[in-house]
C-alpha cells in the first residue's frame, strides 16, 4: 500500500499527472475501510448501482453529470455529490473531468454490471 510522501501529503495534481487512462480509478489513500481515488472521465461509463455503498464524487477539473433514473445532477469544478446506496446512476462527462472519489474499499467499479470499461483491479499510485 502506498498513499503519500514522507510527510503524509498527497498532491492531487501531481497524482493526476501520473496517468491518462479514462474511467480507470487510481487509489491515492485509504482510511477506516474507505478508499480515496482519482479518475479521469470523458464520455459515459454505464448505468450501474452499488447496493450497499454510498459513493462520493468531487469534481477537481471540468464538469460531470450524474444521471439517475429520476433526475440528473450537473457538477462543476469544486462541486461534490454523494450517490446514495441503491441508486442507479450513470456518470457522464461530455468534455472531460478529473474527479476525486471516496467510497468503501469493497465497492465494485460498476457494481454488478460488467462492461468494457469495468476495472476489477484498481491500482495505487
Amino acid at each position: 500500500m502506498q498513499s503519500s510522501d514522507q510527510t503524509g501529503i498527497v498532491n492531487l495534481a501531481a497524482k493526476l499527472e501520473l496517468f491518462d487512462a479514462l474511467w480507470t480509478p487510481k487509489i491515492v489513500g485509504a482510511l477506516n475501510g474507505q478508499q480515496v481515488k482519482l479518475a479521469k472521465l470523458k464520455g459515459e461509463l454505464t448505468w450501474h448501482t452499488h447496493e450497499d455503498e454510498d459513493e462520493l464524487f468531487l469534481v477537481l477539473e471540468g464538469s460531470l453529470t450524474i444521471e439517475m433514473r429520476d433526475r440528473a445532477v450537473h457538477l462543476s469544478r469544486g462541486d461534490m455529490f454523494i450517490v446514495q446506496r441503491g441508486v442507479a446512476h450513470n456518470p457522464v462527462s461530455k468534455d472531460g473531468a478529473s474527479v476525486l472519489l471516496f467510497e468503501p474499499a469493497a465497492t465494485r467499479h460498476t457494481g454488478e454490471v460488467m462492461c468494457d470499461r469495468t476495472v476489477t483491479d484498481q491500482e495505487w499510485i
